[in-house]
């Protein structure tokens, strides 16, 4: 894993850093800054000395864990991703609270940041790198719940400026916090004196520290769950958990491996438990949140409200991203809105929801998105089936689900 780290922050890097032909390299120093200072790009590069990987992780490490750099003052990256919870939140809230005085009230669940370093761009049309291009598999791709986001250099600034979250007005009023704050010195020696000059460069060398620094194997894909252990054959799985295993990847019961891969690639690379897609699979409101206070409102992931470019494609509404399962059994809500507090809830939801839809809705089926949408709802296995039907899991199968996923959670220990 460390030689894919190493190549994909190099390749960061790269663009970082493009090649300067030496006709350009004797322009002057102030037309320097001012390309510097242009209008933002992707990875713009600071002109001056290169970072190192080191440096920049140090560096993204420090800003993720400081809370001066939200408007409270109080708030920093790691108080919604903790690392000592696979960089998810440590507390029970349904949604995490922020804003200009830190108590604003989010509109959905605070995902983990562990193992999305293979995340691909969002695209509406999404074909496997299997040769075989018949298959589309629908939008696919992007950070954020709803894959508004391109890459975790985008997504790094969402947080900063959401009023919601970190609370900054724009960037300079992160970059003003940023300079007058305790990482200045560490900033600058990174980028150079001169960095908090050329406010672009600066910011896009904010958020190049930040991604860098969610590229650590160490920190964020350490693949040190007791599953990898056994895809690499130093344990075996219990009886209940290999029982789990086998419902899990069953197309015709559990079916949870349709879209949570748990196979290694034909390349080697162990799985993520995700295939990036964005689905809706008809998860009920979650009526204790404030926003949802306002019967009309509604959030439909991937045509809004927060996304806004796919706003006309009706059939892509309520469909959310299907998140990584490593660490699951770490998290204390589950779903886009958080409406679902422990696994066992989230397992026999998949397994009743249309044989029971009475236990887990109130007025109607599939009540967190508009009448007229029911077509948009998933319907493959485990769903299915009328109310007061047989579903497709008993409780052991439940049980045996949650075991496995269990296995899931980084942190085990190979015993000699």
């Amino acid at each position: 894993m460390k030689i894919i780290y190493t190549v994909a922050v190099a390749a960061l890097l790269s663009a970082c850093q493009p090649s300067i032909p030496e006709h350009a390299a004797a322009s002057s120093a102030t037309a320097a800054a001012a390309a510097a200072d242009a209008p933002r790009a992707a990875y713009a590069p600071p002109v001056g000395r290169r970072p190192t990987v080191p440096e920049l992780t140090a560096l993204g490490r420090a800003m993720f864990n400081e809370p001066s750099l939200s408007a409270s003052g109080k708030l920093a990256c790691a108080s919604c991703h903790s690392p000592a919870n696979g960089y998810s939140p440590s507390n029970n809230l349904a949604v995490q609270l922020g804003g200009p005085d830190g108590r604003t009230e989010g509109t959905r669940a605070t995902p983990s940041l562990r193992y999305i370093q293979n995340v691909p761009a969002f695209t509406e049309h999404y074909h496997d790198d299997d040769g075989d291009d018949s298959v589309d598999a629908g939008p696919t791709g992007g950070h954020n719940w709803d894959g508004r986001a391109q890459t975790a250099h985008e997504q790094a600034l969402g947080p900063l400026l959401s009023a919601r979250e970190m609370g900054n007005k724009d960037e300079a009023a992160v970059l003003a916090r940023l300079k007058e704050g305790a990482l200045a010195p560490q900033f600058r020696k990174v980028f150079g004196d001169d960095i908090f000059s050329r406010p672009n460069a600066a910011l896009q060398g904010a958020l190049m520290a930040l991604e860098v620094f969610q590229e650590s194997p160490t920190d964020f894909y350490p693949y040190t769950s007791k599953y990898d252990a056994y895809l690499r054959k130093q344990v075996t799985l219990s009886p209940q958990e290999q029982r789990g295993l086998r419902v899990f990847n069953d197309e015709t019961r559990g079916n949870c491996a349709s879209c949570h891969i748990s196979q290694i690639s034909p390349g080697g690379v162990f799985p993520q438990f995700t295939d990036y897609g964005l689905i809706n699979i008809g998860v009920p409101r979650n009526r204790k949140l404030a926003v949802n206070a306002d019967p009309a409102y509604y959030d439909l992931g991937l045509c809004g409200p927060d996304r806004t470019d796919l706003k006309d494609h009706k059939e892509y509404c309520g469909a959310f991203k299907t998140p990584s399962l490593r660490n699951v059994a770490t998290r204390k809500a589950y779903f886009h809105n958080g409406s679902f507090s422990s696994l066992e809830q989230v397992v026999r939801f998949y397994a009743t929801r249309d044989t029971a839809p009475k236990k887990w809705y109130q007025g109607r089926k599939f009540d967190d998105q508009p009448e007229g949408m029911d077509g948009n709802v998933n319907m493959e296995a485990p769903f299915g089936g009328k109310a007061g039907g047989k579903p497709l899991l008993n409780e052991s199968d439940i049980a045996d689900i949650v075991a496995f996923l269990k296995t899931l959670d980084d942190g085990y220990q190979v015993k000699n």
